[in-house]
């Protein structure tokens, strides 16, 4: 089914009717197609699953597009980016061709399903801006970090598992909740991975993210366990790049005080309410699973 995915995601393409939005589009890395493959897990008997399973992976390919230009991000998944090779403002028009070619083929399913992608969009873009914005200072606030990973990342996921429930007449809000928290607790477990994985592993310095000055759930947790002058040190480490003696000291802090452990706790425990909430679907346990497993 997902090599129906691949040809469907071609087709749309080639059907923009540009060759060089074409070429450069064979150019990116289509990745682990998590949001096709929920899609066609929750309604493999769907005629239109895989054709829409290919259209929110353009949303997605769109949505890293002009995440790479706004990070100034020089590799996507471990090959030259877009913004790299041929500059920001192609890759934002790439992008923006790819969003707009997947909305024409939305106008073609029942109009829950397209009001939930297209809303869906609009939170991943105000995600976006407040993920830029909150790079400015160190954000101490849990529930709007929340918030913006939410809307910067689970949003598109749960409409994913929302609509693919519409399709396979299944619970669409129990499949809504599966996908929310799957998402959150993908992008938490990547935020972690950011600071255990090696940089051959990442194809990116560890603690890059808080370089950048993301200051995601595990620097949260460090910084309501530090106190004093060890909180203060924390925050003026924020959004420098570090040198190897202040990277091993924020890990050593981690290290004692397990906020690994209980980041990916509260990850766990997302996934935990996910599969509770669509029961005993083999398919969905597997993927999810996955998610919380993973080294890279």
């Amino acid at each position: 089914m997902l090599e129906t995915v691949e040809t469907l995601i071609a087709k749309l393409v080639d059907e923009v009717g540009y060759p060089r939005a074409t070429e450069l589009f064979t150019k990116l890395s289509g990745g682990k197609r998590l949001r096709a493959r929920l899609i066609l897990a929750i309604a493999p008997e769907a005629s239109t699953a895989p054709l829409l399973g290919a259209i929110v992976e353009l949303i997605h390919a769109a949505s890293l597009l002009h995440d790479d230009v706004i990070d100034e991000a020089q590799l996507r998944r471990g090959v030259p980016s877009v913004n790299a090779t041929e500059g920001s403002k192609t890759a934002i028009m790439l992008g923006d061709i790819l969003y707009s070619k997947a909305f024409c083929g939305l106008t073609s399913f029942d109009s829950r399903i397209a009001r939930s992608i297209a809303e869906s969009v609009t939170r991943l873009s105000v995600g976006e801006m407040m993920d830029v914005a909150m790079a400015e200072t160190f954000n101490t606030d849990r529930s709007l970090y929340l918030k913006m990973l939410y809307f910067k990342t689970a949003t598109l996921i749960e409409a994913c598992t929302y609509s693919a429930a519409i399709l396979a007449g299944k619970d669409e809000n129990a499949h809504a909740l599966y996908g929310k928290n799957l998402g959150l607790a993908f992008q938490i477990v990547d935020d972690i991975l950011d600071i255990t994985g090696d940089e051959a592993t990442l194809g990116k310095p560890s603690l890059n993210d808080f370089v950048e000055g993301k200051v995601t759930l595990p620097y949260i947790d460090l910084y309501e366990a530090l106190g004093g002058e060890e909180r203060k040190r924390l925050i003026q480490n924020h959004a420098k790049a570090l040198s190897e003696e202040e990277k091993g000291w924020i890990k050593s802090k981690m290290d004692e005080y397990r906020i690994i452990e209980k980041s990916y706790a509260y990850a766990k425990a997302l996934c935990d309410e996910a599969i509770g909430a669509i029961g005993e679907d083999a398919a969905l346990r597997a993927i999810i699973e996955t998610v919380i497993q993973r080294s890279h």
